[in-house]
């Protein structure tokens, strides 16, 4: 029952959209309207508004990692093993993709899956973090980099940690992030892909 109730909870926190949420709170238009339509930090910040698209970062990377802190640090008081926690991880994450409050439209997981990584363990999330940020820089491609990092990410933690059920979970993030970027690959093999920081010009 108690992963169960879990799950539960980190599939209703991963919802809140933090894109949506900052843009009204700084008095934006909503992000899925304008841009590439994906209510994330990389849409956010082609808004103009740079202080926004911080605030959506954090929210989205936070909800992930607390999710799955909350089941880390109660996992001998509730009697949880590995496979609850990692369902916890995969249940904020597709929280974030079909968001039950905002009619099943999200993100495509990007900060979500950091945080996620993060709270399982800090070194995998720094190392998939330092990924996507040296990509990033060599590229200016958002898409790029989280593809390149999703890839990367279940290689780190097998070689951290090795087979265990939360490497499942990660693995299967990975599947649902190249998933999610499906659009933004055929872009970006077109050239007709938006580099980070490029103002939005209508909804695509």
């Amino acid at each position: 029952m108690n992963t169960v109730w879990m799950t539960v909870a980190a599939y209703l926190i991963g919802s809140i959209s933090f894109a949506v949420v900052s843009s009204k709170l700084f008095g934006l238009a909503d992000p899925r309207t304008y841009g590439s339509g994906n209510p994330g930090a990389t849409n956010v910040l082609r808004s103009g508004n740079k202080a926004a698209a911080i605030a959506t970062l954090i929210g989205d990377a936070a909800k992930g990692w607390l999710a799955v802190w909350l089941a880390i640090y109660f996992q001998d008081r509730l009697n949880i093993g590995d496979t609850t926690i990692a369902l916890v991880a995969i249940a904020v994450f597709l929280g974030h993709l079909w968001p039950v409050f905002f009619r099943f439209v999200g993100g495509k997981g990007v900060a979500t899956a950091a945080g996620v990584l993060l709270g399982l363990n800090p070194w995998l999330g720094v190392a998939t973090l330092v990924t996507w940020l040296v990509v990033a820089f060599a590229f200016r491609y958002s898409s790029l980099a989280a593809l390149v990092a999703a890839v990367f990410a279940p290689f780190y933690y097998g070689l951290l940690f090795g087979v265990e059920p939360q490497l499942a979970a990660v693995f299967l993030m990975s599947v649902l992030l190249v998933f999610r970027h499906s659009k933004n690959i055929s872009n970006l093999i077109a050239g007709k892909e938006s580099r980070i920081g490029g103002k939005a010009k209508g909804k695509k």
